[in-house]
């Protein structure tokens, strides 16, 4: 499913590249929002075990969606921020890598 989503984000990014940095703001906007929608419901299952990480990823996510279209509108914003939501995100994911690694493997 991840590489199905990411797939169609690079390919809609691409098309948006052709249109100017509003369309790949908004793009990125979109699937930021649907990704951290689908973070969000998938932390919250309890038997997934030690998916604090994804939930606060996903409400990030939700968050910088949003943020990024309406940032898509306005012509002082620019791609910078999608960096900063791409590294704070990678982090929230090495948390939850770990935390599910401790979860699997607990020591006794």
């Amino acid at each position: 499913m991840n590489i199905a989503v990411g797939s169609i984000t690079t390919v809609a990014v691409g098309l948006a590249l052709l249109q100017g940095i509003p369309a790949v703001l908004t793009v990125v906007g979109v699937w930021a929002l649907l990704t951290g929608l689908i973070q969000l419901l998938l932390g919250r299952r309890r038997q997934l075990g030690g998916q604090w990480p994804m939930i606060l990823s996903g409400g990030q996510s939700v968050l910088a969606g949003v943020l990024f279209v309406v940032q898509a509108h306005d012509p002082t914003k620019g791609v910078v921020n999608v960096a900063g939501y791409s590294a704070v995100g990678a982090i929230y994911f090495l948390i939850a890598a770990l935390c599910l690694r401790k979860s699997a493997h607990p020591t006794t």
